[in-house]
């Protein structure tokens, strides 16, 4: 097992991001593609949500009509309308939900525009009679599999609306966007502390626990308590 602060994790490898059903079995195996340079990934507690056997829950519900006018459009990366203000809207909103080191502007710009890095898409949340994004969110997919990664979203456009649970709604949007595509699973990243615990409100969500997939959330026992990314 290796434990590389602040983040745990049991193995770590390479893979090239174009090969698609090695991709997909070892995110079988619990594996995730990170931002720490093309091709690398970690076995991580990962957590990922069976599309076969997802329905929305009453909350879901709730959610989704606050934000029954948000819509969620796919672009492939890398992204030819790169802007440096989408830097800033990552930057502002990693600073103030992980810390000043959680993402600096030239990362987000690299996996946006550099045709070497492991994320191959990019979600962009706008409000339907609006043009400008709300938020983004940079993802790995294949034919079967999403794997929703670094979500981020414009913090005092999102205060001003007054309406809680825009993260949630940007989840839950991807998750049906995978399930339109067909596709098997979503993956949403890893459990590092009792903070990420809110993506165990969906229906049949599971986790690796470094042997094989499990059901329910851990317990503490289970989970390391460390910073966020």
């Amino acid at each position: 097992m290796s434990n590389h602060a602040p983040y745990h994790f049991f193995n770590e490898i390479a893979l090239d991001p174009t090969l698609s059903d090695s991709l997909e079995q070892k995110y079988d195996e619990g594996y995730v593609f990170t931002r720490l340079g093309p091709h690398s990934m970690r076995q991580v507690r990962s957590v990922r949500v069976p599309i076969g056997s997802f329905k929305l829950s009453s909350e879901n519900r709730r959610i989704l009509k606050n934000y029954s006018s948000l819509a969620v459009h796919y672009k492939a990366l890398p992204y030819a309308n790169y802007h440096w203000t989408i830097g800033k809207i990552a930057v502002d909103f990693y600073k103030a939900k992980a810390g000043a080191r959680a993402m600096s502007a030239q990362k987000i710009k690299t996996l946006f525009v550099s045709p070497h890095e492991s994320m191959n898409g990019v979600f962009i949340y706008q409000w339907e009679q609006e043009e400008r994004p709300l938020g983004y969110c940079l993802l790995f997919s294949s034919a079967h599999m999403l794997h929703y990664a670094y979500p981020f979203y414009h913090l005092l456009r999102a205060r001003a609306l007054a309406l809680p649970s825009l993260g949630m709604a940007m989840m839950l949007r991807a998750i049906l966007w995978a399930q339109e595509k067909n596709m098997d699973y979503v993956y949403l990243g890893s459990i590092q502390d009792k903070r990420s615990l809110y993506k165990f409100q969906f229906k049949g969500v599971e986790w690796f626990n470094g042997k094989k997939w499990q059901q329910g959330k851990p317990e503490k026992s289970q989970i390391q308590i460390s910073k966020l990314k």
